[in-house]
């Protein structure tokens, strides 16, 4: 069956960041990818130089207007990413809720892009379109732990702390919920970076299991622009290969990102030469490059279950 996403997230000519570095992995996996581009930029904004244009709210009505007219807005998932305008965010909205209505099964996958490092880099005005509308849809949430924190107003300094807040954003709508970086101490030393994963799957009898895992990630020295749209989209696909198996599915996201972001690197070390920082140029996603383990991981981080439950009745 061919599967469907409609993904509205940023457009980059040059380089890997938002739709750019989610739809050639997606495709590469067999999915259909129709993309909104709700920035087109010239480059990311981490370059010295950046032009483009930006997507209104009203443009976006257009576009996606076009698509109903045609008769062809079916969709089975949509993912959406990066968002700074209000108006833009509610009009997502109510075309994510139309979809939805439309064909009840439908997957959104939403990375709720706000912040990180505990300072928001958006308007602090999107966070209650964010709580109160955007997560209530979502099936998936990929929120790193900042906006984890933003979200449910708790703080995480623990595991226990982590586990409880995943609980929280389940509540709020989402049956799986990853948070893709946490500032928690890996046991495997500094050299680490600690996600964790939840996955509450409701069963037609009306029983359900749910299951949370923590994965210690290999850290990287060096910034790279694109990986939490590669991420999200890579969750999607192993999701969508594995729907009841958040551990399997999080291993290959994982995995994924491990070989992308090491092949990157070495040849960004490469192309700045010794004792030299690379630029933001060089430290583009090798994304065509690394087909073969999009495609087929080997899997490079393991992930451990920390807490299982089932057959609990609603």
């Amino acid at each position: 069956m061919e599967c469907r996403i409609l993904s509205i997230q940023s457009h980059v000519v040059r380089g890997y960041v938002g739709n750019k570095s989610a739809t050639f992995p997606l495709q590469v996996l067999g999915f259909e990818v129709d993309s909104i581009n709700s920035v087109q930029f010239s480059n990311h904004t981490g370059y010295a130089h950046w032009k483009g244009q930006v997507l209104t709210a009203e443009e976006l009505n257009v576009l996606y207007e076009g698509i109903k007219l045609n008769k062809v807005n079916q969709y089975d998932y949509i993912l959406t990413g990066y968002s700074r305008d209000i108006s833009f965010l509610e009009v997502v909205v109510d075309i994510i809720q139309e979809l939805k209505k439309a064909s009840p099964s439908l997957v959104y996958v939403c990375d709720p892009v706000m912040g990180d490092n505990g300072a928001m880099y958006v308007p602090e005005n999107l966070l209650p379109v964010y709580k109160n509308k955007v997560v209530p849809l979502a099936d998936i949430l990929t929120p790193n732990q900042f906006e984890a924190e933003l979200l449910t107003g708790k703080k995480i300094n623990t595991e226990e702390d982590a586990v409880k807040v995943m609980d929280l954003l389940h509540e709020m709508g989402p049956e799986t919920v990853v948070l893709t970086s946490t500032d928690l101490r890996s046991k495997n030393g500094d050299q680490f970076l600690v996600a964790l994963g939840s996955q509450k799957i409701k069963n037609p009898d009306g029983t359900s299991t749910s299951q949370k895992i923590s994965l210690d990630i290999p850290k990287v020295d060096a910034v790279f622009v694109g990986t939490g749209d590669l991420f999200a989209a890579m969750l999607l696909a192993w999701t969508h290969h594995h729907p009841k198996d958040l551990k399997t599915a999080c291993e290959k996201t994982a995995s994924v990102m491990h070989h992308v972001i090491k092949r990157t690197i070495t040849y960004a070390n490469e192309m700045a030469g010794p004792g030299k920082k690379p630029s933001p140029a060089q430290l583009e996603l090798r994304m065509v490059q690394s087909k073969a383990d999009i495609e087929n991981p080997s899997i490079a981080v393991k992930a451990k279950v920390i807490e299982k439950t089932s057959d609990q009745k609603p």
